[in-house]
């Protein structure tokens, strides 16, 4: 398939960037942290996205969505990644809508996917606990007791985990940790007794939260997929939002070198413009080189989810390491050529160093993937 944009692809990108350029700048992610926004993100802009088809933007046709696959999720990642838009979309749209699309019952699709479609349900993903991403090293219990199970362990680094609705927890049913099997996934309300939620406002400004489980109640109803046998439903999940994060990575990348070009353009050092000067312009074009090549992983990592959904992961790790690696050197390129104004708050440049630096860890850095895609090859 060719790494191109189709044409209606293109037309979403072109109306994404020319609306998140008007009502989601990087002045409105610096409004929403001075004011400590409780929420991290605009409700109200989160409903104009859900207006757009956003929200339901990988969700069926029959169930309100507009169906335009993880293609078209990634190119509004990527456009949210320019403007560093806050918004519960990866977490929503992207996980939540995926993992209910893929291994969810038919009783799930229906009374959960038409509300993501509309904006009106917030989801959250709770996997990790620990510093480093791993997802088999889950040791959070759920424990069989009569026809229920008993929630009990924590989650940390949940995206939008304080602000949702409903939260998706994977839990270890059997086995130990480190093993692959044994692990479930169930739906959770993000009011259910003993669920314990405390905001974590990261550097990016986004809204985190740690979550303690104390024998929360879950039904067998509120099981996702199969019992002990989460761990490949899990794995494709995770691989849908490590493509829209590397795609979000792309455009913040994108957005921090074009920023730097016009600012090398426009400042004069010994009275010549600071891009003349040869070192700066090797940089420059190397800097220009790896983002080519990032954006080509990222898109075939996308096209992949939509054409061969269970053999995406390899092309998901090469594009999230990939994306983690350029946008970590675009930040700091940017910084570095905006010399001292680069350090400055009243810059925006710093914002996208500290998006990215989050992104870049969630869901598994460069080194866990070139480690998980070792082993898919059988190193």
């Amino acid at each position: 398939m060719p790494l191109v944009l189709t044409e209606e692809q293109e037309m979403l990108r072109d109306a994404a960037r020319g609306f998140l350029g008007e009502k989601a700048p990087v002045s409105a992610l610096r409004k929403l942290r001075d004011e400590d926004n409780k929420d991290g993100f605009s409700r109200d802009l989160w409903k104009e996205m859900a207006e757009m088809g956003w929200a339901g933007i990988v969700v069926e046709e029959e169930f309100g969505g507009s169906d335009f696959g993880f293609v078209g999720a990634g190119v509004l990642a990527e456009e949210m990644g320019r403007t560093l838009t806050a918004s519960p979309f990866l977490s929503t749209s992207v996980l939540a809508a995926t993992a209910l699309k893929k291994i969810a019952s038919d009783a799930h699709k229906q009374e959960h996917l038409p509300k993501i479609a509309a904006g009106e349900t917030l989801f959250a993903l709770a996997v990790d606990e620990t510093a480093k991403h791993g997802p088999a090293n889950i040791a959070m219990k759920a424990e069989k007791a009569g026809n229920a199970f008993k929630l009990s362990g924590d989650k940390t680094f949940v995206a939008d985990g304080h602000a949702a609705d409903k939260i998706i927890v994977a839990a270890r049913t059997a086995g130990a940790p480190g093993e692959k099997d044994g692990l479930t996934l169930f739906l959770v309300d993000a009011a259910a007794k003993g669920l314990a939620r405390e905001r974590t406002v990261m550097v990016d400004s986004r809204g985190f939260a740690r979550l303690s489980f104390d024998g929360v109640e879950a039904t067998g109803d509120d099981v996702i997929g199969e019992v002990d046998g989460g761990h490949m439903a899990l794995e494709g999940v995770l691989n849908a939002g490590r493509a829209g994060l590397a795609a979000e990575m792309s455009g913040a990348a994108q957005q921090a070198f074009k920023m730097t070009a016009d600012y090398l353009k426009e400042r004069t050092q010994f009275g010549r413009a600071l891009g003349s000067f040869q070192a700066l312009q090797h940089r420059a074009a190397h800097l220009y080189s790896e983002i080519e090549l990032m954006k080509s992983a990222v898109l075939k990592a996308l096209q992949d989810l939509d054409a061969h959904y269970g053999m995406a992961g390899i092309a998901c790790s090469l594009a999230k390491a990939k994306a983690g690696e350029v946008a970590k050197l675009a930040s700091q390129e940017a910084v570095q050529m905006h010399g001292g104004i680069g350090m400055t708050d009243e810059f925006d440049i710093g914002f996208y160093m500290k998006r990215i630096r989050v992104a870049q860890e969630m869901f598994g850095d460069a080194a866990f993937h070139a480690d998980r895609m070792a082993r898919m090859r059988g190193y």
